[in-house]
């Protein structure tokens, strides 16, 4: 296979040789904000570590990587990449392969044991309630500023719902365990089997000068339903996390799972693994409307789990459900018809909503509660001081990524209190639109595409289903990447000007204009590739 480059390696040819004789405008160098590091939830510096990969240096990219995110190897198999989404090179083609060339480096970094260095020890002490995503994230970043960590769990392995509420199908638990010992390697105390009842009172005596708030929606939620005993009915949480423990859950015959977000298709997917004759998911919703990710959908699909929208769930009577059939209103929303029908069913697991306990924080001063969530400022600080919170527990999105995202800014903000400081964070740069890239010299590249196991070897097992790429497609993968908005070096403007007016700085320090030569023709604006050129008044 070839390894196309960002760009290609002949410069000026893209437009006419147009020039002026003296200059109203002078182009300057500017760093833009690309679209897929601004929509991470983490916070990743992804077009930074995409350019080491691009160089076949991996090492350097995890490194980069960790600034931001302690969980490549996790995030490159659970994350939903909305940075791909975003990403300018879905105008051109396909986007670049983000998602799977982050599993690539993970896997590289747990591969070779590479580790990173705890801070200085600052003789500060940082509680930690729960070891999921936003938890350990938190752990990680205050052991890089030298503060002592302790995680409590109350479960008796690390993870929260990253092992409790995601299925080993998805995310293999040896990756999951090696990228918690890197953190435990840095010195973060996971106390196991470890719940905390009354917060206030574990910070006081254990003293502790600030905490971190990580709790997971553990608490499954249901719909209240009439149901004679004919029907056993279960939450998804409790199925999972059984699942997890390995107390194999009763998911026999006819299996309905009501709900259509990603747990729900957890189940569903579980469910055929374990034997089940039939699994439907039924949701109250167009199929359109679903949160379930596409992916999720259409892996459960091939895998035999049916799917019965526009449907809900009035009761249970006789081994049957009774379902009620809706219609999409002018609003989008389900409107019901009185229409009924039955389905069978030996089993119902409801997957409508989970919930966070908070009672352990109930004797902490003012904590603001607000529809099963607590409210947070800018700075992740809840209304008692020295307390911050994230991940489930505030009102956001939950996904592993924001709750990693959390795990860091709270982080940044508990150092900057136990140092009597507050954290400012820096200005983003302006974003770097397609509109911007001239993509004239970007190679055709199609996206490579992991390979996935068959139907059959999905059925039989947890085995993951989704294989990784080798180094020759992950390092082809992070050539597609346009650097838009950044200087890649690739000395069109240097090659383009008439006047002789760049001068180059070296490998890796970029360029400068020699204004004395320049005439502002704005030609090196027009012929770079990534958008890192703008023409600026003369009088700025």
């Amino acid at each position: 296979m070839n390894k196309p480059f960002a760009i290609t390696l002949d410069v000026g040819t893209s437009l006419l040789n147009h020039t002026g004789s003296w200059r109203t405008e002078r182009p300057v160098y500017v760093d833009r904000l690309p679209p897929c590091n601004s929509t991470c939830p983490a916070g990743e510096n992804i077009q930074g570590w995409l350019f080491h990969a691009e160089e076949g240096n991996y090492e350097q990219a995890f490194y980069t990587i960790m600034e931001d995110n302690p969980f490549p190897a996790v995030m490159g198999r659970v994350c939903y990449h909305t940075c791909e989404t975003a990403c300018n090179r879905t105008t051109l083609d396909d986007p670049v392969g983000i998602n799977a060339v982050e599993r690539f480096i993970g896997d590289e970094a747990l591969r070779h044991g590479w580790n990173v260095e705890a801070g200085e020890d600052s003789g500060k002490k940082v509680m930690i309630i729960g070891s999921g995503p936003g938890g350990l994230a938190a752990a990680y970043h205050l052991r890089r500023k030298g503060h002592q960590v302790t995680v409590f769990e109350s479960a008796p392995k690390a993870g929260g719902m990253l092992r409790y509420g995601i299925p080993k199908y998805r995310l293999p638990r040896e990756k999951l365990a090696g990228e918690i010992g890197r953190i435990e390697k840095l010195g973060a105390e996971i106390r196991l089997n470890s719940p905390v009842s009354d917060v206030a009172n574990t910070m006081k005596k254990e003293g502790f000068d600030a905490c971190f708030l990580g709790f997971g929606a553990h608490v499954g939620q249901q719909v209240d339903l009439p149901n004679d005993g004919s029907v056993p009915v279960h939450d998804a949480v409790t199925v999972l996390r059984d699942l997890e423990n390995e107390q194999l859950p009763d998911l026999h015959g006819n299996v309905v799972v009501y709900g259509g977000g990603n747990t729900a298709f957890d189940v569903a997917r579980s469910a055929t693994r374990l034997g089940a004759l039939n699994v439907t998911v039924v949701y109250r919703r167009d199929r359109d409307m679903m949160p379930a990710h596409h992916e999720e959908i259409h892996e459960a699909l091939e895998e035999g789990v049916q799917i019965a929208c526009l449907r809900t769930i009035k009761g249970i009577s006789d081994g049957q459900l009774e379902l009620e059939i809706m219609v999409t209103g002018d609003d989008k929303m389900p409107q019901a018809t009185g229409q009924t029908e039955m389905m069978k069913a030996d089993v119902l697991v409801q997957a409508v909503g989970q919930g966070v306990d908070l009672s352990p924080i109930a004797n902490l001063q003012g904590i603001v509660e607000n529809r099963g969530v607590i409210q947070v400022g800018y700075d992740m600080q809840t209304g008692c001081a020295g307390v911050f919170a994230g991940g489930d527990m505030v009102p956001s999105p939950r996904t592993v990524t924001d709750a990693i995202g959390h795990g860091k800014k709270a982080a940044k903000n508990i150092d900057a209190y136990l140092n009597g400081k507050i954290y400012v964070a820096p200005e983003k740069h302006d974003p770097a639109p397609y509109e911007e890239l001239n993509t004239w010299y970007y190679s055709d590249a199609p996206r490579s595409i992991r390979p996935i196991l068959d139907v059959a070897r999905r059925q039989s097992g947890f085995a993951e289903v989704v294989g990784n790429l080798d180094e020759k497609t992950a390092q082809y993968e992070s050539r597609r990447c346009m650097s838009c908005g950044n200087c890649l070096e690739c000395d069109n403007c240097y090659g383009v000007c008439p006047d002789n007016a760049v001068l180059k700085l070296g490998p890796g320090k970029g360029f400068e204009f020699k204004y004395d030569y320049c005439k502002g023709c704005g030609m090196c604006v027009e012929e770079c590739p990534c958008g890192s050129i703008e023409m600026v008044p003369e009088d700025i």
